[in-house]
């Protein structure tokens, strides 16, 4: 058996993963977008990459209600953001975060690759 992470240790170990990953992330940012606003725990603006780490530790669930977190995962999957969500409902390791997120990560460069790949060529080259 292993104890839960705090939401500080799970904030910080994912911290260190996105930024490892070289994502720019600024910590408890206000995020206001498609009609969703709340203070997400990791956001990469420039990257439009964060995670959102939800505790009744933080008292943070009422801050994403459902519809809410519906919207940015339409967005999620029209390509306009990555947000990684994880829920305090079951209890994690520290192993078990560190290889969800790096399996988002994953799956986040997977996605740029192909819509890099998607693009089309600009004019004059060859």
């Amino acid at each position: 058996m292993y104890d839960p992470l705090s939401e500080i240790e799970g904030c910080d170990l994912l911290v260190r993963l996105f930024r490892a990953r070289g994502y720019a992330l600024a910590r408890n940012v206000r995020f206001r977008e498609y009609g969703v606003e709340f203070d997400i725990d990791g956001w990469d603006a420039r990257a439009r990459v964060g995670f959102e780490y939800l505790t009744s530790e933080d008292d943070d669930h009422d801050d994403l209600s459902l519809v809410e977190y519906q919207a940015l995962m339409d967005q999620q999957r029209r390509g306009e953001l990555s947000l990684f969500v994880i829920d305090e409902v079951e209890p994690i390791s520290a192993a078990d975060l560190e290889e969800k997120a790096n399996e988002f990560l994953d799956e986040v460069e997977a996605a740029r690759k192909t819509r890099r790949a998607k693009r089309p060529a600009p004019r004059g080259a060859a």
